[in-house]
């Protein structure tokens, strides 16, 4: 509890967490109203209308993610931690927790914020969360913010340099896999990227029988998970046997 407490404090100390977190949300919230604006007469309706705006959110909760390690190496503060607590993988996974959270919380705030605005643009619109798929696409985008923020913290600790860092992640997470998809035949295997499959979870609706075990939303948000924590486990075992 010491560590994740440490954790706490050192990412709640400075302002470029808190400023990321208010963009995230007011991006997620403005693109999603823009959206829903230019999607007012393309049959796109239903509750995954109020949350095409997520995307943006998640940039920018995965730069703070990867923010949150990578000025720890560039300052050389994460010498200091490491002598203080020698267990660097309890470290690490402390502080993942502690970010993963932060970008959970930001995510139920963008999502449900969106989804209320789309309520006061689209009233004729059927927006209520009348089942599970519903709150899957609304709250959902907390949990896809999360496991986002996951896969930024493996990355920062790997590269360890914030440039770098920041622009694999960004580049992966908002270009390479929908440039990718784009590749003919390669469309079927597109579906297993990280980043497709947390897609899918968000904006699919109730599963249909006889559908692929990733276009089923769960499978594929299980999918991203265990990407995402994968990546972690290898980020953590390289960590541990190089010099801080």
């Amino acid at each position: 509890m010491s560590l994740i407490a440490a954790e706490r404090i050192k990412l709640t100390s400075i302002r470029s967490p808190w400023w990321c977190a208010a963009f995230g949300v007011a991006a997620t919230i403005g693109v999603g109203s823009i959206s829903m604006a230019g999607n007012e007469d393309t049959g796109f309706s239903g509750v995954p209308s109020t949350q095409l705006g997520y995307g943006l959110g998640m940039a920018v909760v995965m730069v703070m993610a990867t923010l949150a390690v990578t000025t720890e190496y560039s300052v050389g503060m994460i010498r200091t931690t490491f002598l203080a607590a020698p267990a660097r993988g309890a470290v690490l996974l402390a502080k993942t927790l502690v970010v993963a959270l932060a970008a959970g919380l930001v995510g139920l705030l963008s999502a449900f914020g969106s989804w209320a605005l789309g309520l006061v643009l689209m009233p004729g619109r059927d927006l209520a969360l009348h089942g599970l798929a519903e709150w899957r696409q609304v709250g959902g985008v907390g949990l896809v913010y999360l496991v986002a923020a996951v896969f930024a913290v493996a990355v920062g600790i790997l590269v360890r340099h914030t440039a770098g860092a920041v622009a694999l992640v960004l580049t992966w997470a908002l270009m390479a896999e929908s440039l990718l998809a784009m590749i003919p035949g390669f469309e079927s295997a597109a579906r297993w990227l990280p980043f497709q499959a947390a897609k899918q979870f968000l904006l699919s609706g109730p599963p249909a029988d006889g559908a692929a075990l990733i276009e089923q939303p769960w499978a594929a948000m299980g999918y991203f998970a265990a990407v995402s924590g994968g990546l972690l486990a290898i980020a953590i075992a390289v960590a541990k046997r190089r010099d801080a």
